[in-house]
């Protein structure tokens, strides 16, 4: 499963349900996005610690940005954007889900659900 960047924040803040989700999944994934969404939000070098613990702690699997992805991204920000809003770095994290044939869990379903075949479990904080 491939969690957007929202449920790891969720997790982060202390929701119960989000951090039961990542403790009862088995191959717990994030795109390189996502790793870039984390630390970006973060507020001080303890919150990069926290961030760093918590991929550590959890084994979370990095995906990269690869040229499918990138292409794939970029098809989905023309197709989605005016319908859906679609942001680019929400069709790079749903790209790196649909290249790698994995469940995206998010929060953030206005943003996925328009984008045919995406397997989508949408999180209920």
């Amino acid at each position: 499963m491939i969690f957007d960047t929202d449920v790891l924040i969720w997790a982060q803040r202390g929701n119960e349900k989000a951090a039961l989700l990542i403790d009862q999944t088995e191959e717990r994934v994030i795109s390189i996005q996502t790793y870039m969404e984390l630390f970006q939000g973060a507020r001080s070098k303890a919150e990069h610690r926290i961030i760093r613990d918590l991929l550590h702690l959890y084994n979370f699997l990095v995906l990269p940005f690869t040229e499918n992805i990138g292409h794939r991204a970029a098809v989905y920000v023309e197709e989605y954007t005016l319908k859906c809003g679609l942001r680019a770095g929400d069709a790079i994290i749903a790209a790196t889900a649909m290249e790698n044939s994995l469940v995206l869990v998010s929060a953030n379903a206005k943003h996925y659900k328009s984008i045919a075949d995406l397997q989508l479990n949408v999180f209920k904080p």
